[in-house]
């Protein structure tokens, strides 16, 4: 059965929404937004992945130090005043730091991490006055989800900041390994542990409101779930069995991309490979966890780098680049049987989408057609040596995908011509869409196009929507500056904005 049946949907984070606290949470803008898609006519809202993000990583969600926990810099502090939590006057002088940020396009992640801190801290003062105990809704919160990961990541927060971020690797012995948790008595650490489970209480609680109001107004969400987690996480820390780690508990094997076209050395992204065999003999359990509590978040998942559920390129973590790498089996036909059976019993069908880029294999279209699972489709990759053939084409789609004219990791569609696109790109572009193109419509023209194929959805970055420049780009690979920071002013959020895109869905019968 199909996911979706001729829909259109936008994609923007929840820190791109606009924002006078610095960077966009699920505050009033995100309703505001939420009812925006909903009188343009789209059916689906796109997000990137929810998790914590930091510093060392360059803020990416993609590479965070928990698969479950939520990004507590999302959290409203206009509804921390409304739930109790903080008096009106300071998140008016909250603001006051941020007076101008309205109107940036970027978010200053080092400066909302130093602001909101000094927020979450009265915040919890007052959860810790009102007695933890009391609470209902925060004592459900602890025990439903404390053995699955909360405990565990609790703790990790609060020994990373207290070893100041040295790995988990080198802390004493008793402590790199978080069985030991529960035999820990030091009042200290036990009060840090409380405030990181009262911010995730306050981030869920938060988010599931958001959630149940975009589901009211018939919005859907789509979430991101990044198939690789980081090694200095919880989750490492935690299930070290699931994961390839020497004697040392470093990583015997990291994950990559081998040599193609765009690269001679391939990509070595460093993360630590899954033991595939061990988590057999769990039946999967993590990873069944992990894809049920986003399901339990999300109405859909995305699982990002699809094929390493198939085969997936190990390389050894002693080696320099990704070119001697090989394939290695993983669970994908078992444990998807798995888990169709363990969604079954919650949900209806599998809300599963398949990133499917790159060069795809035979045996991995296998597993996606087995599982009816929809791939994705990306109209700037169109223009290459294989055009006019290219799967990206939205004449050559087949039914069962979602188009997209960029995804978080491509520049913005009128970018991409400024800045990207080669000479006979170019003039196959202009072969494409008639030599009256006017470049700077470009945007709109691939949204036209795109939603007047036969794909089953077509998502649009909503920089494509509003036709912005390399400048809004939200990601850029392979580099570690300017990325995530890109942020929506409040004058590109209103209705005029998408009256294009609702006249195109509307004319395509996607509404």
């Amino acid at each position: 059965m199909k996911l979706f049946n001729n829909k259109s949907g936008v994609l923007l984070h929840i820190t791109s929404l606009p924002s006078e606290y610095g960077i966009g949470d699920f505050g009033p803008q995100a309703y505001k937004f939420a009812k925006i898609l909903k009188s343009c006519s789209q059916s689906l809202w796109q997000i990137l992945p929810l998790n914590p993000v930091s510093a060392i990583k360059q803020y990416s969600p993609y590479s965070s130090i928990s698969a479950f926990a939520g990004n507590t810099l999302l959290i409203s502090p206009v509804f921390l005043y409304e739930e109790g939590y903080l008096k009106k006057i300071e998140i008016i002088e909250y603001s006051k730091k941020f007076n101008k940020e309205i109107e940036v396009s970027h978010v200053n992640f080092k400066d909302v991490i130093k602001n909101k801190r000094i927020l979450f801290n009265k915040s919890f003062l007052n959860f810790l006055k009102s007695d933890p105990a009391n609470n209902i809704d925060y004592q459900k919160f602890c025990f439903r989800h404390g053995d699955n990961w909360l405990d565990a990541f609790s703790l990790f927060s609060v020994l990373k900041n207290r070893y100041k971020n040295i790995s988990w690797s080198q802390w004493p012995h008793e402590l790199n390994n978080c069985q030991k948790m529960r035999d820990l008595s030091d009042n200290g650490i036990n009060m840090e542990i409380l405030k990181e489970k009262f911010l995730q209480f306050i981030f869920f609680r938060q988010w599931l409101k958001l959630k149940k109001y975009c589901n009211n107004i018939g919005l859907k969400i789509i979430g991101d779930i990044p198939i690789y987690m980081d090694y200095e996480s919880s989750d490492v820390w935690s299930n070290q069995n699931i994961f390839k780690l020497d004697k040392n508990k470093k990583p015997e094997f990291v994950s990559g991309v081998p040599p193609d076209y765009y690269s001679s050395n391939g990509q070595l992204w460093n993360n630590p490979v899954y033991d595939w065999k061990n988590l057999k003999k769990e039946n999967y359990k993590w990873w069944l966890r992990r894809i049920i509590h986003n399901i339990e978040l999300f109405d859909y998942v995305r699982l990002d780098h699809f094929r390493g559920f198939v085969k997936y390129w190990e390389i050894s973590a002693n080696e320099k680049t990704a070119k001697n790498g090989k394939w290695q089996k993983a669970g994908s036909e078992e444990f998807f049987n798995i888990l169709r059976k363990e969604i079954s019993v919650k949900f209806k069908g599998m809300p599963i989408i398949a990133e499917d880029l790159g060069h795809i294999t035979s045996d991995v279209k296998n597993v996606i057609k087995r599982n009816q699972f929809p791939g994705v489709r990306v109209i700037l990759f169109a223009f290459g040596r294989d055009f006019p053939n290219s799967i990206h084409l939205p004449e050559n789609y087949n039914d069962n995908c979602i188009a997209y004219t960029g995804t978080h990791d491509n520049n913005t569609v009128y970018g991409y011509l400024l800045k990207e696109a080669k000479e006979f790109e170019k003039k196959n572009i202009i072969k494409y869409l008639g030599s009256k193109l006017e470049f700077h419509r470009i945007s709109i023209e691939f949204i036209k196009k795109i939603s007047s194929s036969k794909a089953d959805l077509t998502i649009f970055p909503v920089q494509d929507v509003l036709n912005l420049d390399y400048k809004a780009r939200m990601n850029k690979p392979s580099t570690k500056k300017n990325n995530w920071i890109w942020k929506m002013k409040s004058t590109d959020m209103n209705c005029e904005n998408f009256e294009e895109l609702k006249r195109i869905t509307e004319k395509n019968k996607r509404n």
